[in-house]
């Protein structure tokens, strides 16, 4: 029998856990280097969609640990360093949360408004063979980068509109002139879902594949396998450095990080279970009570999703195109009872497009006007109304495209339907693979019906990429001129209190205008074991940017091998 085993059946009694917290305690290690850090993400069923920065697929960032930003957040500001920030929102960074990354200092200037950035020196590119030497990088990277994303033929319109040009008076400043401010511009370019810098040199070689990949972050892209596994390994000239009880020390401190690549949500737990995974990042509530007592030793976080959940009705077809509709289905699901019932009150009923931990731009629910309230009230007396006098008093069908990817999607989506059909619509689900799911989307050849996630973003993006045109995730096809100059003046406001009352304003607006079936946002778990140090389930400190976090955790290797793994 193996010791992990017998380890963990005695520790199931509260003495033996005592035992392991008493011994844990006091081994109270200093920081040790080498070892593997073995990860399911927060995207652990998806394996990367490209590798091209360039391509602008969300799934590139999460999984380029290799490249680096001009800012991060600031790790030493996080909750378990006494800081206010719990770093897990998947792309939002107050101002005071910002360090810089490859940017060392920047600063804002008038007459012409530009913004000066001094970077890091030192910071090196490290050689890979058959792609390039290794070199300093310098403002040329970020130049080269920039003006490659800009003209990208699958840039997002209007992305950069506000940038005049880019300018490197030396290697080491970099000055982007403006045509005019844009309160979104540090996520843009700086640290947001396709900010990450990268050589030349890796663009020649052909950077949509993984094995020419190079960048200056704390790990290197050592090998990859679709569907399976994404390794990356220590890179030697990693530049950053963490401060441990006053000692400083070079990151990263793993040697290896590997993303375990799991469809099936089984296997997921299973693998953390058995400790073949350090973390596992993203666990439904339902499996919580389970994995607390088959493994008590498992460390935990709560955080509230940061992803909308809704059913996206196509507003540019019928019968769509009429808010009679749209509010009647909205009216016709019992969203209470799904806080309730399906997710065990681990939910929250109103958490989208604005998150709660969005201070200054959210309002809760009793906040809302009336005309919102109704949206999140059970009321299929009134939803049959609404749709006798949008003349379907019989109802209608339609079909709703949904990812097999996303088990929770899979279970929850029949019970949308089951309310749904309590008013006389009915809906025909068509599972579809991610990719295919995806482009679907972005193509516009969605059906009338798409059930999805959407990640917050931030404050302002929220609502721009859904409900502006030209952008990648506007699937109720919502638009309007009026909104879309509402969306501009709002990202011109410099004063930030004046912006978060244009933001309440459109928020409301869009709510009102029930494009989606909104529904709960639930709570997450993330998991790990008491060998992984230096964390504290930390997620993101960037859009979707966990490498700077990865490089600071090191596994007390004497402790795991107590445990029996």
């Amino acid at each position: 029998m193996r010791y992990g085993r017998w380890l963990g059946g005695l520790m199931a009694g509260v003495a033996a856990a005592g035992l392991l917290a008493g011994a844990a305690q006091a081994q109270a290690p200093k920081p040790q280097y080498g070892g593997n850090l073995e990860i399911g993400t927060v995207s652990v069923t998806i394996s990367a969609l490209s590798w091209d920065p360039g391509d602008y697929a969300w799934k590139t960032n999460h999984d380029n640990l290799h490249y680096e930003t001009l800012f991060a957040g600031d790790l030493d500001k996080s909750v378990r360093r006494g800081g206010r920030f719990n770093f897990k929102p998947d792309a939002w960074l107050p101002t005071e949360a910002l360090r810089g990354e490859l940017a060392e200092s920047w600063e804002w200037k008038e007459n012409p408004l530009r913004v000066e950035i001094k970077l890091r020196r030192g910071v090196m590119w490290p050689a890979k063979q058959g792609v390039m030497e290794s070199r300093e990088f310098v403002a040329d990277d970020v130049l080269f980068t920039f003006n490659r994303q800009k003209t990208s033929p699958k840039a997002f319109k209007d992305y950069y509109y506000y940038v005049d040009k880019v300018e490197a008076p030396d290697k080491h400043t970099v000055v982007f002139f403006m045509n005019e401010y844009n309160a979104d511009w540090d996520y843009r370019f700086g640290w947001g879902y396709y900010s990450a810098i990268y050589p030349q040199e890796v663009v020649k070689a052909g950077i949509g594949n993984w094995r020419n990949a190079v960048g200056t972050g704390p790990f290197q892209l050592s090998d990859y396998v679709q569907g399976n596994s994404q390794v990356y390994t220590k890179n030697p000239v990693y530049w950053d450095k963490d401060k441990i009880d006053g000692v400083e020390y070079k990151l990263p401190f793993v040697d290896r990080v590997t993303y375990r690549i799991i469809r099936d949500e089984a296997t997921q737990h299973s693998a953390l279970r058995t400790g073949k995974l350090d973390i596992l990042e993203a666990i439904r509530w339902q499996a919580v009570d389970s994995l607390k007592r088959s493994a008590p030793q498992l460390q935990w976080a709560r955080w509230l999703t940061f992803s909308g959940t809704f059913l996206s009705m196509r507003t540019d077809m019928k019968p769509f195109d009429d808010i009679r509709v749209r509010r009647a289905l909205n009216m016709a699901v019992n969203k209470q009872e799904i806080v309730k019932e399906y997710y065990g009150g681990n939910a929250e009923l109103f958490a989208y497009p604005q998150h709660p931990d969005y201070v200054g731009y959210w309002e809760p629910l009793e906040a809302m006007p009336d005309e919102v309230k109704e949206l999140f009230t059970y009321n299929p007396q009134k939803a049959k109304q609404l749709l006798r006098e949008a003349g379907f008093p019989n109802g209608f069908t339609f079909d709703v495209q949904v990812c097999s990817c996303a088990p929770d999607h899979m279970d929850l989506l029949p019970l949308v339907a089951g309310y749904l059909e309590q008013v006389g619509v009915k809906l025909k689900i068509i599972p579809m693979e991610y990719g295919a799911f995806l482009s679907a989307m972005t193509t516009a050849k969605h059906t009338a019906g798409y059930f999805m996630n959407n990640g917050h973003t931030n404050p302002t993006r929220t609502l721009h990429k859904s409900f502006t045109p030209g952008q990648l995730w506007g699937p109720s096809m919502l638009f309007s001129e009026e909104y879309t100059a509402k969306m501009h003046k709002a990202f011109a406001t410099r004063d930030e209190k004046d912006r978060q009352v244009i933001i309440k304003e459109m928020t409301r607006e869009i709510l009102a205008k029930a494009p989606y079936i909104w529904l709960p946002g639930q709570y997450i778990y993330t998991a790990w074991w008491p060998w992984v140090k230096n964390y504290d389930g930390e997620l993101r400190v960037g859009a979707v940017k966990p490498g700077p976090i990865y490089a600071r955790i090191w596994i007390d290797q004497e402790l795991k091998k107590k445990m029996g793994y």
